[in-house]
């Protein structure tokens, strides 16, 4: 799960209702689509193509979050890590479920659906806001003055403001367990997830170094997620969200 980021390590500048104009830089995505894969696990590479595919397009957030309990099948995948393992039971939760699976997709926080279907997925998506369960809240990111700010916009509720950092793209050669021989890029594979303020309904404005990108190793980008939080370390609905990428997220 998301730790707290400690302020003193990040001096973060925190003010609430101030106005600031929306962010050109950010994404006004779709949706949300948390992709769990695995390097080890022979169903996933569909999956990840198919995460490829949405986060090329541009118009949702896409992460991908490398699980570690495929690991005894042979090949150690070298994007996992216990955080998204613990990410993912934490949804199995939420969701009533005994167990996990790979691919999985998680849509807004809020349902899950086979990784490999990007139709359906797009479907869901696309059907969400009418049913209430699309992303509410504006959720507004920027590179400025050596500053990474960071707008959430107003609303009902509160809510954590997560940042989940990824590599942008990975390709990686697999020569043992059930993918054995094959070749695959991996999108927005995350390598670490933060919450770093809280949101309670107003206008919330955050200010970041911005070169704490850098110092994120292997960092291509970012995401900001405003999620709601069914108990402490159980994640509930994604209520808005937005991207930096590339150039605009470590220059």
């Amino acid at each position: 799960m998301p730790r707290l980021y400690r302020p003193e390590c990040l001096a973060i500048l925190l003010a609430l209702g101030a106005s600031t104009a929306a962010a050109e830089e950010g994404l006004k995505p779709k949706g949300v689509v948390e992709l769990f894969t695995s390097q080890g696990c022979s169903s996933c590479p569909p999956a990840d193509k198919a995460l490829e595919t949405l986060a090329r397009e541009g118009k949702v957030v896409a992460l991908s979050y490398h699980v570690d309990y495929w690991n005894y099948l042979g090949w150690a995948d070298t994007l996992a890590s216990k955080d998204n393992t613990d990410r993912q039971y934490a949804y199995a939760r939420m969701f009533g479920r005994n167990g996990v699976y790979t691919p999985q997709a998680v849509l807004n926080g809020r349902e899950h659906i086979n990784g490999a279907d990007i139709s359906g997925i797009r479907s869901r998506l696309g059907a969400m806001p009418n049913e209430g369960k699309g992303l509410s809240v504006p959720v507004d990111v920027e590179v400025k003055n050596d500053e990474l700010r960071i707008r959430v916009g107003p609303g009902e509720g509160k809510a954590n403001i997560v940042i989940a950092y990824f590599e942008r793209e990975r390709t990686i050669n697999i020569d043992k367990g059930e993918n054995l021989g094959k070749t695959i890029n991996y999108w927005h594979a995350v390598t670490d997830m933060e919450t770093i303020g809280m949101w309670e309904g107003k206008e919330t404005n955050l200010v970041l170094p911005a070169d704490m990108l850098k110092k994120k190793k292997k960092a291509g980008g970012c995401a900001i997620l405003l999620q709601r939080m069914k108990t402490a370390d159980t994640p509930g609905a994604i209520l808005g969200a937005t991207v930096l990428t590339g150039e605009k997220a470590t220059r």
